[in-house]
């Protein structure tokens, strides 16, 4: 398992061992460099045991509370803190107490007790499998894997994988492997396991807080977040795009005195270049800059996407990310962010197309619904309608609406591609139900689903997986949870404020850094995947035409592979369900053992 996280924590490796229990850890040391900080951090009666991933940001904060109280401490390390407030105060308030993003494992040696802990939003991964009356942990399914805890694929996690390219946090690709939950405890004690959820964000107030008033607050809480996050004991950086969010994040770094160089990964000559504007954005906060390039037509390495993320894994975006910190490596080992920005203050347009669609149901009759739903057969013609159509189909069925409404497997439905182990199942996202009235209370349903299901399993694996993968712990203020509680509590109309999309950030940036900056649309950094398939990339699908894994293992009808690259090659354009299909090929082929799912064989320790 260690030798399998190697990547992860290049630094150092640790391995402490009780009767009947072991921690193993790979470091990728941060804080306190020297063996001091090493893992597993024991307490001084060698009874409590853990293991962490992540970063404390207020640990300097916490050590002072637990001094006082006459803990003494032997390192300079935030996982010392862990250590002492589990001892003095207990999982739950230690708990309450953190600011940061962690995944936790401590072992209570007195109690026979072990306590898995997940940061508040799931920034870090944590997962575990029981065998019996034992069980195991780890960052990643492919530690579980390497130790031989887990073998059959689950044919749920597979389907899931399909419709949305990425397995959530419900499932895993592994028969048995449990994710554990974002903001929640797992506790183990002599084979009995129980779960809690410790925090949940709140939902907005209806006060009366202005436009000005909330970006004032925001801007504070921001501020607060990036010098949290700046503390660390080797190099760090920011990366710095074209939007506003990354350049709030510099800004805020320069306002409290940091003095990082911020990145920016160019692709000269390529439309989705942001260089240009990154460095116009670094001169008016006035920070050092860097630039470094990558050729536009060097074609990412599939076998690196596999490698980097222990499930399959089709976020396209997720080769950007995987370029960007391949390119700082040799500068940085801490690189702020400005992920999470759009998720809490609201930056998609989806976002304002639901909040349109909750304000006109309260114009529609909820009875509505039913005759509305019977017309969806007739409406696949609708052409520049279609949006429209959706508005109000948003507005009558609610939740259960818009997730029926997202294109992944329906393009295997329709093709009739999916294969022996794949017949008969069904996805529990599809199964939704559309409710009459749901369309008035839209936004909340959709951000509360989205932030369990696609933020989490998609856009916080997305970061961890492809930075972790280059030995990088990417950090993000943005996803500083007081600041998250702030953004959440506010109204729509102020969060949207006239349907300008992120109106609080747009309005700190018009402030602080310029109107230009303000005014940006977000662009991100995009790997074309659909028209490489449909031309560099089609030579590897043909390969893989002769007898691939997807279609001899059950996943996919026989022929649905060499179909696919026919309708490619006489269109010239190559839908994204087929690099889902890629991906998934290209996983399965490092995965020798992994089968569909068998009769379990449990052990037991």
């Amino acid at each position: 398992m260690n030798r399998s996280l190697a990547r992860r924590g290049p630094d150092s490796e640790g391995l402490e061992v009780w009767t009947g229990a072991a921690l193993g850890q790979r470091r990728l040391a941060i804080l306190d460099l020297s063996d001091a900080g090493k893992q597993p951090m024991l307490s001084d009666d060698e009874q409590v045991g853990v293991v962490f991933n992540g970063c404390i940001y207020n640990f300097q904060d916490l050590r002072k509370q637990l001094e006082s109280l006459g803990c003494r401490f032997r390192s300079n390390c935030d996982t010392e803190v862990l250590v002492h407030g589990y001892q003095q105060w207990g999982v739950d308030v230690l708990v309450s107490r953190l600011r940061g993003m962690f995944a936790i494992g401590i072992w209570d040696n007195r109690r026979r007790a072990l306590l898995l802990i997940r940061d508040r939003l799931g920034v870090k991964p944590l997962v575990y499998i029981m065998r019996g009356d034992s069980i195991a942990f780890a960052s990643t399914v492919s530690a579980l894997r390497e130790a031989d805890l887990c073998d059959g694929l689950n044919p749920d996690a597979v389907l899931e994988y399909l419709e949305f390219g990425w397995i959530g946090e419900d499932q895993a690709i592994y028969t048995g492997v449990r994710k554990v939950a974002p903001a929640s405890i797992v506790e183990w004690r002599n084979g009995q396991i129980s779960h809690r959820t410790y925090w949940t964000p709140p939902e907005p107030a209806s006060g009366k807080l202005s436009l000005e008033e909330a970006a004032d607050q925001a801007e504070e809480l921001l501020i607060e977040a990036a010098k949290l996050r700046l503390i660390s004991d080797v190099p760090a950086g920011s990366l710095l795009s074209g939007g506003i969010d990354s350049a709030l994040v510099c800004w805020a770094m320069a306002r409290v005195g940091a003095n990082l160089s911020s990145f920016t990964v160019g692709t000269p000559g390529d439309p989705a270049d942001e260089s240009h504007a990154a460095a116009e954005t670094a001169k008016l906060i006035g920070i050092p800059h860097d630039i470094i390039s990558v050729d536009r037509d060097e074609k990412p390495d599939l076998d690196e996407m596999t490698a980097a993320f222990g499930e399959p894994f089709a976020c396209s975006s997720a080769l950007g990310m995987l370029r960007v910190c391949k390119a700082v490596r040799n500068r940085v080992t801490v690189l702020l962010t400005g992920d999470g920005g759009d998720d809490v203050f609201l930056g998609y347009e989806h976002h304002r197309k639901f909040l349109y669609s909750q304000r006109l149901s309260q114009f529609l009759p909820s009875g509505l619904g039913s005759f509305w739903q019977s017309l969806e057969p007739v409406t696949a013609d609708l052409g520049l309608l279609r949006r429209p159509w959706r508005m109000v189909d948003f507005a009558l069925g609610g939740l259960g609406a818009v997730t029926n409404a997202h294109n992944g497997l329906p393009w295997f439905y329709n093709s009739g591609s999916l294969g022996d182990q794949l017949q008969g199942r069904f996805l529990s996202h599809r199964m939704i139900a559309r409710t009459a009235g749901g369309g008035r209370q839209l936004m909340r349903d959709f951000l509360d689903y989205e932030r369990r299901t696609r933020f989490v399993s998609e856009y916080m694996t997305k970061v961890d997986g492809a930075s972790m993968y280059w030995a990088v712990e990417a950090r993000s203020p943005f996803l500083d949870h007081k600041l998250w509680e702030f953004a959440a509590s506010l109204p729509w109309d102020v969060r949207l404020k006239g349907g300008e999309l992120k109106a609080v950030l747009r309005t700190i940036t018009r402030r602080r850094i310029g109107e230009a900056v303000a005014s940006r649309k977000k662009q991100g950094f995009t790997i074309p995947v659909e028209r490489w398939l449909a031309s560099t990339w089609l030579p590897e699908i043909e390969e893989l035409q002769s007898k691939p894994l997807v279609e001899t293992e059950g996943w996919l009808k026989p022929g649905t592979l060499k179909s696919a690259v026919a309708s490619v090659r006489s269109s010239g354009t190559a839908p994204v369900q087929l690099w889902s299909v890629l991906v998934f090929e290209r996983w399965l082929r490092r995965q020798p053992a992994a089968r569909p799912a068998a009769t379990e064989q449990f052990i037991t320790q």
